[in-house]
């Protein structure tokens, strides 16, 4: 499967983004999606996943309660819904495909080398 992430731009602290995930080939039920991010000079990290089914979520602890994560199988897309967005939330948004139905997420689900497939970033700026 391909992945290709949109969505992203700059805004100001405060605002909310929506970041899209579209994929292309493969059986996109078939995948768990996670987002992860990677800030200039720091290691690449995970922020979100939801399984094959989009019926589980896991959130990293420095955006629950304000980022939702959501999938349309008929439309092989996945969004990304940031609010109340912060300086510290600057990086480039990767979204990340690994071939399983899992119906739970674990922590299993955090780690970058998880994942097979990669889309190609797109930049979120947020000024202060």
């Amino acid at each position: 499967v391909q992945l290709q992430a949109s969505g992203g731009g700059l805004v100001q602290a405060g605002d909310s983004l929506r970041l899209s995930c579209a994929a292309f080939g493969g059986t996109f039920s078939s995948y768990t999606i996670a987002w992860f991010r990677q800030a200039p000079g720091k290691n690449r990290e995970f922020v979100a996943a939801i399984n094959w089914s989009g019926r589980r979520t896991l959130y990293a602890n420095f955006v629950e309660g304000r980022t939702t994560t959501s999938r349309d199988n008929a439309k092989n897309t996945v969004t990304l819904q940031m609010n109340s967005l912060k300086p510290e939330d600057t990086a480039v948004y990767y979204c990340a495909a690994d071939h399983s139905t899992a119906q739970m997420l674990g922590d299993w689900a955090k780690y970058p080398a998880k994942y097979e497939h990669w889309g190609q970033g797109t930049q979120v700026t947020v000024s202060s």
